[in-house]
């Protein structure tokens, strides 16, 4: 098995190994972390007597970095426990190269992982739930937990105290201790959950507030993660997922938020603090606008209605007014309703409704045309539907559905 530097000292930057093995890079050398575009013919992979390159593993992705003068551009451990590196290049075996970790990606990864464990460690604590895996995703991280009874949910003020609760912990900068403990030790500690494996168990412990089982990297004490941020929890496939940032990312995070809001602010010419109450100044403004709006809208549409019956066409049923109209659908039956208090009319009115068409299709009472024969007929012959009574139908479906139901009744 390849030695693992990382797990003596997280923060070696710079290391020498011999190279044991270098081949082409194939589909059955990767495992599932690996993407499809790590395998091509410029693609190799290299196996070295000793590395600190961390592979993927338990939701923390791989490191990068330069091994020799080669690019590392994914890191993976095989069945056997021998870990690869995929290069964009050749290196000889049997020499001896010098590998460099893209430190800064390395670091934010040791901050996000530990800031999980704090996390979990604190929903444990505080609600008895139990975290099922990390993901550490290039712009924030997440956890599943499992809540007693199967609860999905937890309130903001819960939430906001658990956060709380790990901000202070992170303050109080207490050691983050890995080792491996050998298994008399093992069975005396208390963990937050089983190990995954029986030989060779890691143990992360952090202050005297949490210990788990875990091959990932971290810093070597909390203040060092800097800050923890919750930016999401809602229920996903049973559990709660948990959206957060940590350190740096908690830190980008703030200052997109800040300029946000202070471009808001300065929109509004007012402070960040009287932004709640312009937003619902505006908000109501806006349902009074569109109110107003869809109140004109209706009144011009009504009153147009003596034009359009002077465009109607003669028909064997009756006056046929054929005509699309801005409109929903409320206001659309009330145009028909309208039109139809007149004897004689046949009213066949459709409406824009994305990339289909709203239709409802009326008569007046001394009318005998059937209007839900009518509207089911011209939707079968274009792939629309629609139904309804004799006096009053309404369906849906493309543009020329009004079309076919106007010929029918003129030709």
């Amino acid at each position: 098995m390849t030695h693992r530097l990382y797990y003596e000292d997280a923060y070696l930057k710079e290391f020498e190994a011999t190279v044991l093995e270098c081949k082409p890079c194939d589909a059955q050398a990767h495992n599932s972390f690996n993407p499809k575009e790590r395998i091509g013919p410029d693609r190799y992979c290299v196996r070295l007597d000793r590395s600190a390159f961390y592979p993927t593993s338990g939701g923390q992705p791989y490191d990068t970095g330069i091994l020799g003068e080669r690019r590392v551009l994914d890191v993976y451990v095989d069945n056997s426990g021998m870990v690869w590196h995929v290069l964009d290049g050749t290196l000889e075996a049997g020499k001896k190269v010098v590998g460099t970790i893209d430190w800064p990606r390395r670091f934010d990864h040791m901050q996000q992982h530990a800031g999980e464990h704090m996390l979990a460690g604190q929903f444990f604590h505080s609600l008895h739930g139990h975290t099922i895996g990390l993901h550490l995703g290039a712009e924030f991280s997440s956890i599943d937990v499992e809540l007693p009874g199967g609860e999905m949910r937890v309130d903001a003020e819960t939430l906001e105290e658990i956060e709380r609760q790990v901000n202070e912990n992170i303050q109080r900068d207490v050691p983050i201790v890995c080792s491996f403990p050998d298994s008399q030790t093992l069975a005396q500690m208390r963990l937050r959950k089983p190990p995954t494996v029986r030989e060779h168990v890691r143990v992360v412990s952090i202050g005297d507030f949490e210990a788990v089982a875990c091959g990932g990297t971290h810093p070597s004490s909390t203040g060092q993660i800097g800050l923890l941020k919750i930016l999401d929890a809602r229920p996903s496939r049973g559990k709660m997922r948990v959206c957060f940032v940590c350190g740096m990312r908690a830190y980008r995070d703030y200052q997109r938020r800040f300029e946000v809001i202070k471009e808001v602010a300065e929109g509004f010419s007012t402070g960040f603090e009287e932004l709640p109450r312009c937003v619902e100044g505006l908000k109501e403004r806006l349902y009074q606008a569109e109110h107003e709006l869809v109140a004109l809208r209706r009144r011009a549409l009504l009153d147009g209605a003596d034009q359009m019956l002077q465009n109607a066409q003669p028909g064997a049923a009756g006056q046929v007014v054929c005509a699309f109209v801005e409109a929903d659908a409320a206001l659309l039956r009330d145009l028909a309703t309208n039109l139809i208090e007149r004897p004689g009319i046949v009213a066949l009115l459709g409406a824009k409704a994305g990339e289909n068409c709203l239709y409802v299709f009326a008569r007046s009472a001394d009318v005998e045309a059937d209007m839900g024969a009518l509207i089911r007929s011209a939707a079968a012959q274009c792939g629309g539907k629609g139904g309804g009574k004799k006096d009053f139908a309404q369906g849906g479906g493309p543009a020329e559905m009004l079309e076919i139901a106007k010929l029918s009744l003129i030709s």
